[in-house]
């Protein structure tokens, strides 16, 4: 009786871990307030804090000892994973030490990091000059190229529906 309450007991811890989602990130010392337009609108108060900010890339760009990807914002829903059925937040740069791949991180993949505010950086939208935060990650994860079809959804309810 031990022995199949202890299988039972891996089988279900293993199918819990296989259904978890996304990155394990340390979220200690993160400040949920900021968003990165916010940030940009008061960055003396800002600068240093830790944020969890993610989104959609717009760019990748390689420096010498750095890669800078332009991201435009979204909130994150509770697995990590930017929502992108929710309105953006502005545009952010996440600077990150040493080499990325740019053909991976290619716009319109998904990316999630923890990092710290920095600074801000003018730049050029079109023709609109434009600010964003700069947060120097120390946690990063490009999400799999399917991951919003991929999201498991569930709707429980009860009622009466009619289509045509």
């Amino acid at each position: 009786m031990r022995r199949t309450s202890l299988y039972l007991l891996l089988l279900l811890t293993s199918l819990l871990t296989a259904c978890a989602s996304g990155p394990r990130f340390n979220l200690d010392g993160v400040d949920n307030r900021l968003t990165p337009s916010g940030a940009v609108q008061d960055m003396a108060g800002a600068r240093d804090h830790v944020v969890h900010w993610g989104g959609s890339i717009i760019a990748t760009t390689n420096l010498k000892d750095n890669t800078r990807i332009e991201v435009l914002a979204y909130p994150m829903d509770r697995h990590g994973l930017p929502d992108l059925s929710e309105p953006a937040q502005g545009r952010f740069i996440l600077m990150q030490s040493g080499y990325l791949e740019a053909a991976d991180h290619a716009p319109g993949r998904l990316v999630s990091v923890v990092g710290k505010l920095t600074q801000t950086h003018a730049a050029r939208i079109g023709e609109a000059q434009t600010v964003f935060a700069v947060v120097q990650a120390q946690q990063l994860h490009l999400w799999p190229r399917d991951a919003q079809r991929s999201r498991p959804q569930f709707h429980f309810g009860l009622g009466v529906g009619i289509s045509r």
